[in-house]
Order: C-alpha cells, then structure tokens, then sequence
C-alpha cells in the first residue's frame, strides 16, 4: 500500500516520508569519486557530525570503505539509512549484484537499492547494450528483493519522464519506485521531472547537489549575493534550496571541515522570494552526461538542456 510522501523537520533534522512508509533522513554524504582513505574518513566524520544516511554504488569501487567507516564511527547500524546501487553490467544478475554490494559494505541489509542507470550494459562489452533485456526486465527482478529482507526500499536512478512512464507502463511492475535519484542543482533543476515524479508519488534525491568543481554555480552571482544576504556559504544555501523543493540531497566531500559546515542548516531558512531567484537561475549546466553508456538515457524532456549534454 502506498503511502503519501511527506516531509518532516527543518534542516538537518528533515525526514521524507517515501511511498512505502519508511522514513528517510533528508541530508545525506555522497560518496562518489572518493578514494580508500578518503572513504572511510568522510563516513566516519560525517556520521559522527550528525549524518544519518550515506549514499554509494557498487559503480563507486568504494562500498568496503563505507562498511569501514560505518564501523568505525561507533553509530549503530538500524540509526543509519544506506544507499547503494546496482551497477549496469548486473542487470541480468541482481540478487547477485545485491549480494556483491552487501558483502563489501559488511552489512546485512540496505535501506534502499537503486538501479544506478536505466543502460542494461553487457558486462563482455560495455558499448553494447543487451538486445534481450532492459530496465523493465531489471525492475521485475528487483521487486523480488523485497522478498529477501535484505533490501527495506527499491528506487531508480537517472530516470527521466518517459523512461519512468515506459516502467510505470509495464505490466510486471507492481510496485512504484520509492526514489529517483538524479542530477539536481540551479543550473539543472529539472522542474518538469520533479513535478512528473511528485504526481506519481515518487520521491527524488538530488545528486551533484553543489554542481561541481567546474559548475558556473561556483561563480554565479545571484547563489553568492543570497549567500552574503543569509551569511551562509553557497553551498549551505544550496542545500536549503533543494530540501525546500521537496528534495533530499546528498553533498558529497571528503574534507572535514566542508562534511561539517554542510550540516549546519539548522535554526535558519531561505525566503520564499530567494528560493524562487536560484530556481529562476538561467544557465544550464550538467555534470553527468551520457557519452559513456551503451544508449542514450537523457532526452531533453526539460526543453533546455546544456551545450555540454551529448545530442547523439
């Protein structure tokens, strides 16, 4: 039975409500693109600054790291939501991608399990596609997990409108993603795609939420002057803009001193006038293109989509 997604508390203390009636804390750690050391640090740190959900993928090569610092932060396991995500080349082996991923995390269950993409790539080649299989085929078998107890949530990743509306469509899918995680930011908010995933009771989690080293964020003026008007850094600001849209986020850093000033968010807020100018920021920047995977899976269904986002 699904539940209304609903949102609860004020910064560091939001907690989204999913469709399946779990409880999901709003601010998480990202960990993509971090090392060994790296790895196991932030989580500790972040859990012991207050974190209580930690985002991975089995794609990240650094899952036994988060395990580690899970183990080392002395937090106990049921006060932790974790992420992780079923890598493309595991599509037609997802018990088994699930199992891979808890064996290097060390844990017996995940919160949520997400398709990382909706490219079923064939582990032999990863330009091919495989001609026999697809994300509806994925979903059918990660339903299944749900049987086991090793999973609480399944979600998506990456999805847009029509790819949702064709695993929405599809008759063996009996149960609604409780997530879909994607790129969100000033420079690629996505209104359309939120608004789609809210009318179907689904849950987005934004990732690149800061945008990212090169992401024209870091200089744009109206994120800065609301900065200086809040006496808060750019990226607190933008982490207050995604949770009053309704999004959970999840920055990703592997400095101590950034994990920590990230969760301060607490006895302060945006105006409703300085939410609506970063939604109306007008550049558009994507960090995560699609160049790389075997077909394409964003289709510019927001009708603005960046000169940096492959056309083919």
């Amino acid at each position: 039975m699904s539940v209304p997604i609903k949102r609860e508390g004020e910064g560091t203390k939001t907690v989204f409500t999913l469709n399946t009636g779990a409880k999901m804390p709003g601010v998480g750690l990202g960990t993509w693109q971090t090392n060994y050391n790296q790895t196991r640090e932030a989580v500790k740190v972040a859990l012991q600054s207050g974190y209580r959900h930690i985002d991975t993928a089995y794609e990240y090569g650094n899952e036994t790291e988060v395990g580690d610092g899970i183990k080392a932060s002395g937090v106990p396991r049921e006060e932790i939501w974790v992420t992780t995500k079923l890598d493309n080349p595991w599509h037609k082996r997802v018990e088994e991608g699930l199992a891979a991923s808890l064996k290097n995390l060390q844990l017996d269950y995940v919160d949520l399990f997400l398709v990382h993409w909706p490219s079923s790539t064939n582990p032999e080649d990863s330009r091919k596609h495989y001609d026999d299989w697809d994300f509806t085929d994925t979903w059918a078998e990660m339903q299944k997990l749900l049987e086991s107890g090793k999973v609480r949530n399944i979600g998506v990743s990456n999805f847009v409108i029509s790819n949702m509306e064709k695993l929405l469509n599809d008759p063996r899918t009996k149960v609604v993603p409780a997530v879909n995680q994607i790129e969100l930011h000033p420079n690629m908010p996505s209104h359309k795609t939120i608004e789609y995933m809210k009318s179907k009771n689904i849950h987005c989690t934004g990732y690149c939420c800061l945008g990212s080293t090169d992401s024209p964020l870091a200089k744009d003026k109206t994120l800065l002057k609301i900065a200086e008007e809040v006496g808060r850094t750019p990226q607190q600001v933008l982490l207050q803009w995604a949770l009053a849209r309704g999004t959970s986020v999840i920055p990703k850093s592997v400095t101590s001193s950034r994990i920590k000033a990230n969760f301060e968010l607490d006895n302060w807020s945006l105006t409703t006038k300085q939410i609506k100018a970063l939604s109306s920021i007008p550049n558009r920047y994507k960090v995560c293109g699609q160049s790389w995977l075997p077909v394409k899976v964003f289709f510019n269904e927001e009708g603005d989509a960046p000169d940096n986002v492959p056309s083919h």
